[in-house]
């Protein structure tokens, strides 16, 4: 199991410095920093590649990613060149989530047609692979495909396991239940890496994060072979099967939810 965080603070209050608080997280053990793509709600959240790139410089040997850029607020060619110049910064560290998009907020700020998502996601998708992989349309010549998650629930839980190299499962709207039960799924239909993101800091009358998490490590979430540590190693491109968890929160919190989720994924299942 792998532990990452949030680059973002995500609610009132200003921002993070990008380039510190990544420095901070690294410090203290974390081992992923995410980004998602927030626009208008929230508080101010900084822009992904912005964000991972200021990250990329200032911290190494733990892997960026997004969590998750909205497909569908993007042009493709757009999309596709902001990728390529945030690989020329990351590296191989890159891990991009994709993601139709949950909130109406975002499109309405956009001008974007929130009902069509999904079908504009599955086009636009085929095109950004094309371009990223043979840099098409005047694009640099392709410098490979990063590793790309599906971050979506219903059907596409299933889709992440077929068509991408992994899901990105956010814990904001779902119950650990929920989770496990998709999960099961996504590992019957052959996926391979999850991610378990955006696991929120405080819910009132909810259990601390290591319980929250536990049933994830779990109960056909986590199976007891599969607690060591075969996620995707930031420069590597092997697959693994062992749920990450994102959280998000401020240091001191983030600390003791790291403490928390490694006790809940050692302890024996009750």
């Amino acid at each position: 199991m792998k532990l990452g965080a949030y680059l973002a603070h995500l609610g009132s209050g200003s921002p993070y410095g990008v380039a510190s608080w990544a420095r901070r997280l690294v410090d203290a053990g974390f081992e992923s920093l995410w980004m998602p793509q927030i626009i208008g709600r929230s508080g101010f959240v900084p822009d992904p590649f912005v964000a991972l790139a200021a990250a990329a410089s200032a911290v190494d040997g733990v892997e960026l990613g997004a969590a998750t850029v909205q497909v569908p607020l993007h042009h493709p060619a757009d999309l596709a060149h902001k990728i390529q110049s945030l690989q020329l910064v990351c590296g191989d560290r890159l891990t991009l989530g994709l993601s139709p998009g949950s909130t109406q907020t975002d499109y309405a700020l956009l001008d974007r047609d929130f009902g069509a998502r999904f079908r504009t996601f599955d086009e636009n998708v085929v095109r950004l692979r094309d371009l990223l992989a043979e840099g098409r349309d005047d694009l640099a010549p392709g410098a490979g495909v990063p590793p790309l998650l599906l971050g979506s629930w219903g059907k596409n839980v299933e889709k992440a396991a077929r068509h991408f190299d992994g899901w990105l499962a956010s814990a904001y709207r779902r119950t650990p239940d929920q989770i496990v039960e998709a999960l099961g799924r996504f590992r019957a239909a052959g996926g391979g890496r999850a991610v378990v993101c955006a696991i929120p800091p405080r819910r009132p009358g909810r259990a601390r994060p290591g319980r929250r998490a536990a049933p994830l490590l779990r109960r056909g979430g986590l199976r007891r072979r599969d607690r060591g540590d075969r996620t995707r190693r930031p420069g590597s491109r092997e697959g693994g099967s062992a749920p990450a968890v994102t959280c998000h929160g401020g240091l001191r919190f983030l600390s003791w939810a790291m403490a928390n989720i490694r006790r809940a994924a050692t302890s024996p299942a009750r």
